[in-house]
């Protein structure tokens, strides 16, 4: 039978005075939830209490409905757990007898029935109802596993308990639990897979996410259904799980229940999601305070991210035992490996419960061994169990131990296998018990608005993104990475590096440093030799440097290039450092990167190279080089000899040295017969560097052009990647910008040719225009950035020769805020020369470099900055 559908109308049952005694009676409980100390006991006091208080409301209203005789109601889901959170649903089922099966045909039963589930509603009970026979239930347990969990959790409130006891009876003469278990496992990695796979998203689900409370669900759905049993200790009496195992569990649990029945109280309404909005409230309402550069919110999250990661291993290690026992393979033939070791069907198992501490050193040999021998898969759930069980065994003495240190040495080392090995480690909690500065920053959420992994997993991906460089299956990803990568001699340097270059985050002070001192006593305690000492602690304090000169700083000066060479010395700590910017980058988040800063840091890789190889670079040289490199590409068009000298003539040194040859070639071909147009020139092209368009602006020189550039890009959806800005000795813009439309869904040429055709057309008939240029919207920003706000500084500076001044604006990000900066910079007539425009996630980092008379007076510089500010303030 299908569920009862209720009607839109209200039944007239006198419901008001129940209904002010069942909202009055929650909100009470609550109330004492709220002023009570958030602990354990507190929270399963409250759970228990919700349960009792809508199991009393609704055997109320069931025997004042007059509902059938012999009919059963029941809780179901979670409800039937006897257990309710603030705001979750109550799921019921009501039960009919086999001779009520043709109900829906009895209008009375029907009547009475819809009353029932009305007044549900009309009271507050945000129900979900069903009405079944038994025979429907099995019928739709078989169709669908989720009602069959619903089922399994039954629980009998009020009716004919002869009825329930039949029905009981009958579910379980039905379930397969080897079904059961397959379609739950399934939907469990399912589920992990849409919450991103990780315990540490900086926004979890403290019910869906993995290791929230529906792995420990699970676990016990599947033991129920296959006879195991129904609690914890129940586990531990058929040998599932440790007494010690039990307390783990018992502890953890509590503290997600506590933190989603606070996230409920908090939020007013259902709301499973530690969404940035709610953190900082939630962590007060725990009575959590900032402190010493910590935030309120942070210290909750790290109670949540500790709770996540024991659930998840605690989940792992049942979920392996109660397969064992399902399928039964507990008596499976095993191969050894060696001594301590066996290969389980393709799980690495201990020879021995109290292998780890009878031998420490076999902990960090698990994972040599894991790395080192084909077909091993994972670890098994008594490997799990006994890394578990081992964890304070894993202590200072641990640490120093010279075999130790050489055993994790090995697994640097190793050909293959390193970012298996390492993940693994950090889910046994190994890599933090052995590095102890690495245990500080587990589950550490950074509060930058483009790094969208806690500290240990950005390192563990920046790790990852290191060793994919090295496996030749990976190399068409990033085929010049992986090019450098196959001449590096010592791959563990530079997994070093990942794993140091952001353990420090947090403490305070510059973690580039902290981190490098932090290196060089990894690096001592573990033999290693001075140079690959001193290189490691070179890329961990010099990290950030290669990304913030290639995006911050004018690359086609060659007094940049040449600054920057004498920094890295040589080809070696060059190329080092530039695979683990470029891992770090593609770490942070998978909107941070893009190919036009793969092509800046590539750029400043070739020019830095060729400083190092040939001393200074000679500016003159390199201008030749491109001039004739681009006299040839226009040749391969077709172009007649000469076409590119009407344009050149106009142009100084400055603009050769900051296009490319392909572009140089681009601009002359797009130009040559609009030198002295009175109109502007607009012409657009797929981007050379694989995304979005190259658009090419030429127009009569005005103050306010680049503004009007801005605004018709804003207003058209696009973002700005980067800009080069140049003037023409003859009062001409020359103007190349990269952009990107993050909403386009598709890169097909058609696509592109639509696009080109409609920039080059609608930006052409935007700059043609004379009037003011309007007010900046104050666009929308994301909850995100409401949450981590970044305070907006503005930064003037003149650069080294005195000659132009370096703006630098820092800012959340939001639609129209170049526009507005742009804005301001033409009221005041300030010349653009080259605009660096960096967006990290939700916060931007742009660099110009200006002049004008403006400049020049300190007191203009000062309303300059203040305009500046104003227009980049967060929108109130």
């Amino acid at each position: 039978m299908a569920p009862l559908d209720i009607p839109a109308a209200k039944a007239a049952h006198p419901v008001a005075t129940l209904r002010e005694r069942f909202r009055g009676g929650k909100a009470a409980l609550i109330g004492h939830f709220r002023d009570s100390r958030p602990t354990i006991t507190s929270v399963a006091t409250l759970l228990r209490a919700l349960a009792r208080h809508v199991d009393a409301t609704l055997v109320e209203l069931w025997q004042s409905s007059g509902m059938p005789a012999g009919a059963a109601l029941l809780a179901v889901g979670g409800y039937g757990r006897g257990e309710l959170f603030p705001h979750s649903d109550v799921d019921v089922l009501v039960l009919l007898p086999p001779s009520m099966v043709h109900t829906a045909d009895d209008p009375a039963t029907h009547a009475t029935l819809s009353a029932f589930i009305t007044a549900c509603w009309d009271i507050g009970l945000e129900i979900g109802s069903s009405v079944r026979t038994i025979e429907d239930c099995i019928a739709e347990a078989r169709k669908d596993v989720t009602v069959q969990t619903a089922l399994l959790e039954s629980r009998f409130l009020c009716g004919s308990r002869r009825l329930f006891n039949a029905f009981r009876h009958a579910n379980t003469e039905a379930m397969d639990a080897r079904a059961f278990l397959r379609a739950k496992t399934l939907e469990m990695r399912q589920r992990h897979v849409k919450y991103e796979d990780t315990p540490y998203a900086l926004e979890p689900n403290c019910k869906e996410s993995p290791g929230g409370l529906r792995d420990l669900q699970v676990v016990m759905w599947v033991a129920r259904a296959a006879g195991l049993g129904r609690t914890w200790s129940e586990l531990a009496n058929r040998g599932l799980i440790t007494p010690f195992e039990v307390k783990q569990l018992q502890r953890h649990e509590g503290a997600l229940k506590l933190i989603r029945a606070r996230l409920h109280m908090v939020a007013g309404r259902r709301e499973d999601r530690l969404v940035f909005d709610l953190q900082t409230a939630v962590a007060d309402s725990f009575g959590y305070v900032s402190e010493r550069g910590t935030r309120a919110s942070e210290v909750l999250m790290h109670r949540y991210y500790w709770a996540a990661k024991a659930v998840t291993q605690l989940n792992q290690i049942l979920m392996l035992n109660i397969e064992e026992r399902v399928n039964g393979t507990e008596a499976v033939p095993m191969r050894p490996i060696n001594a301590r070791f066996l290969d389980r069907a393709g799980m690495l198992e201990v020879a021995r419960d109290d292998l780890y501490t009878e031998n420490p050193h076999a902990i960090l040999e698990t994972f040599l061994v894991y790395q080192q021998t084909p077909g091993i898969r994972g670890l098994s759930a008594r490997t799990l169990r006994a890394l578990y069980n081992a964890r304070n065994v894993m202590d200072s003495r641990f640490r120093r131990d010279p075999v130790n240190r050489e055993l994790f040495m090995d697994i640097l080392r190793q050909h293959e296998g390193q970012t298996h090995a390492f993940r693994l480690m950090n889910q046994t909690s190994v890599l933090g018990r052995y590095l102890w500065v690495f245990r500080r920053i587990v589950g550490r959420m950074q509060h930058d608005l483009f790094h969208v992994y806690t500290v240990d997993q950005h390192i563990l991906m920046v790790l990852r993104n290191v060793r994919r460089f090295f496996v030749p299956e990976h190399a068409h990803e990033y085929p010049f990475c992986s090019q450098l990568a196959a001449g590096w001699d010592k791959p563990w340097i530079l997994y070093i590096a990942a794993l140091f270059h952001d353990v420090a985050k947090g403490r305070g002070g510059d973690h580039s440093e902290l981190g490098g001192i932090e290196v060089r006593r990894f690096c001592r305690d573990h033999g290693l030799e001075p140079d690959d000492a001193e290189l490691a602690e070179f890329l961990v304090r010099h990290h950030l440097t290669m990304s913030h000169v290639a995006q911050k700083e004018d690359l086609s000066d060659p007094e940049v290039i040449t600054a920057f060479a004498r920094r890295m010395g040589d080809a070696r700590h060059l190329t080092a450092l530039y695979l683990l910017t470029v891992s770090d980058i593609r770490g942070t988040g998978p909107k941070v990167w893009n190919a036009w800063k793969g092509k800046l840091l590539e750029d400043l890789y070739r020019l830095t190279l060729r400083a190092l190889g040939g001393g200074s670079p000679n500016a003159d040289a390199e201008i030749e080089a491109r001039k004739q490199e681009a006299q040839h590409i226009l040749a391969l068009h077709s172009a007649l000899p000469g076409t590119e000298q009407p344009l050149w003539k106009t142009l100084d040194v400055s603009y050769f040295a900051r296009h490319d040859a392909t572009e140089i070639a681009w601009h002359a071909r797009s130009l040559w017969r609009h030198i002295e147009t009175k109109a502007p020139v607009v012409r657009a092209r797929p981007s050379p560097v694989g995304e979005g368009l190259q658009v090419l602006v030429f127009s009569p020189d005005c103050p306010d052009l680049f503004a009007r550039i801005c605004g018709y890009f804003d207003s058209a959806g696009f973002s700005i990647q980067d800009a080069k800005i140049h003037t023409s000795r003859a009062g001409y813009a020359l103007d190349t910008f990269q952009v990107v439309n993050p909403n386009a869904e598709t890169q097909a040429a058609t696509a592109y040719r639509d696009m080109i055709s409609l920039v080059e057309t609608q930006a052409a008939q935007a700059l043609a225009s004379t009037g003011p240029l309007p007010a900046p919207s104050r666009g929308r920003v994301s909850r995100r950035v409401k949450s981590f706000p970044i305070q907006p500084r503005v930064s003037l500076r003149p650069d080294e020769k005195g000659q132009r001044w370096v703006l630098s604006v820092s800012a959340s990000d939001r639609s129209g805020l170049l526009y507005a900066i742009a804005r301001v910079l033409g009221q005041h007539h300030i010349n653009l020369q080259l605009a660096k425009v960096s967006t990290l996630g939700e916060r931007v980092e742009d660099t110009f470099l200006v002049s004008g008379s403006a400049m020049q007076s300190p007191k203009m510089q000062l309303q300059v900055e203040s305009e500046l500010l104003d227009a980049i303030a967060m929108p109130t």
